[in-house]
């Protein structure tokens, strides 16, 4: 596969890349602009660059808005009670549909990486054993890193830890907990403890729903972040939302990062859940609950952005588009200069990747696999302001979408 006229991030001048047997064997710079017609993708100046990744979704729940019944209260913790009532009702088939047609609406926004969150609060492991069998089913399309999320606890939930076991053994990738919706502190500690002992002694990767909540008094972060730092975990773990830091006071926020450093843990914050989420306590002014992504960013640590839900009991919208999420993300959280707008899709690509650990096949360079993406826009400016569509998603120099870009048909004349 040949691509011809291509911009590549941070970059000014265009580019040819060739690819060979799914990966890149060549990117050489163009002199100008140039005319191939044995090429495969004429970029025509568009972006080329690493695809999507989603990094905090709930697959076993998408789809089921309204199901049985609305959260009316828009809280999530309503959210997890409507999504209680559902589970008896999950089959197989269920499971399987929905994630089929969420599968299919993330890979044409350009997403090939996927972490997703299955509850095990449930005996019978059903949306588990669900998604497990649809791996192979979906490799062609994307790569999907199943959690073993406790949605109701580990020591809160009958059996809690004798499901997080099984869940592993039936293929889990990565562990997880909620350490804040456990019925103690003492529970919630202990739960992060736990976690950190499972994953080393299973050799997976940790990702946690911490302090999704907007208590100012829920400091899970600091329990996780430090567990981490005992067992050597590092980048292996992830903290996921961690809105009640929206909510510290500054000093205590300055301790805190230096410990959140020190540990080298990943972040994921989901925008537009979180602020539709937060705040339906508070009378005016209301807080949003997005965590601080921009001081987190500044300080250097890894921070990705997610979907976390597509209309399920949590969120009752949600379209596969992880660009929507970065653009909420840049308003909300004060990130509207140049350099934030110039490496905005790093939240959306580089970090997510950095989060699932799949650097070492992930990236536009000679000799890993040629999977990219190509953005109506021709730099991160003009995708983010745009919105800009997925033109060609590309996996392992398969072509899985083409798109052409939007044009007017008709329009008034202007004087």
């Amino acid at each position: 596969m040949k691509i011809i006229n291509a911009r590549l991030r941070q970059q000014t001048q265009l580019y040819t890349l060739t690819c060979e047997n799914g990966r890149f064997v060549a990117i050489e710079a163009q002199t100008q602009g140039m005319v191939d017609t044995s090429a495969d993708i004429d970029a025509q100046g568009h972006l080329l660059c690493a695809p999507f990744v989603e990094p905090h979704i709930h697959l076993d729940a998408v789809m089921t808005v309204g199901e049985p019944r609305w959260n009316k209260s828009g809280t999530l913790f309503e959210g997890i009670a409507c999504w209680a009532e559902r589970k008896p009702m999950l089959t197989e088939q269920d499971v399987q549909t929905r994630v089929r047609k969420t599968a299919r609406l993330l890979a044409e926004n350009g997403v090939q990486f996927v972490r997703t969150h299955v509850d095990v609060t449930d005996p019978e492991l059903t949306a588990l054993k669900a998604i497990v069998a649809l791996k192979a089913e979906l490799a062609p399309f994307m790569d999907l890193q199943i959690v073993a999320f406790p949605q109701e606890g580990i020591l809160s939930y009958p059996n809690g830890k004798g499901l997080m076991e099984q869940a592993v053994e039936l293929g889990a990738d990565v562990i997880g907990g909620i350490p804040h919706f456990e019925f103690t502190r003492e529970y919630g500690v202990e739960s992060m403890r736990w976690v950190m002992a499972f994953a080393k002694q299973h050799d997976k990767l940790v990702d946690v729903h911490c302090d999704e909540i907007d208590d100012e008094a829920s400091r899970f972060l600091e329990v996780l972040a430090t567990a981490a730092l005992e067992a050597g975990m590092g980048d292996k773990v992830t903290a996921s939302h961690t809105t009640a830091m929206h909510s510290y006071n500054n000093a205590y926020c300055s301790k805190l990062f230096r410990l959140l450093k020190m540990s080298k843990i990943n972040f994921v914050s989901c925008p537009t859940s979180n602020i539709h989420l937060q705040g339906r306590f508070d009378n005016l002014p209301k807080r949003r609950g997005i965590t601080r992504i921009k001081e987190l960013t500044d300080a250097g640590m890894t921070v990705a952005l997610a979907q976390d839900s597509i209309q399920d009991p949590w969120y009752s919208l949600g379209n596969g588009k992880l660009l929507r999420e970065l653009d909420f993300a840049l308003h909300a959280c004060h990130m509207m200069g140049f350099d934030d707008f110039s490496h905005g899709l790093d939240f959306i690509t580089d970090n997510g990747a950095k989060v699932l650990h799949i650097t070492e096949k992930y990236g536009i360079e000679v000799g890993k696999p040629a999977s990219f993406i190509i953005l109506d826009g021709a730099d991160d400016v003009e995708v983010i302001r745009d919105q800009a569509d997925v033109l060609w998603s590309v996996r392992e120099g398969n072509v899985l979408i083409e798109r052409k870009p939007a044009t007017l048909t008709k329009t008034i004349a202007w004087s």
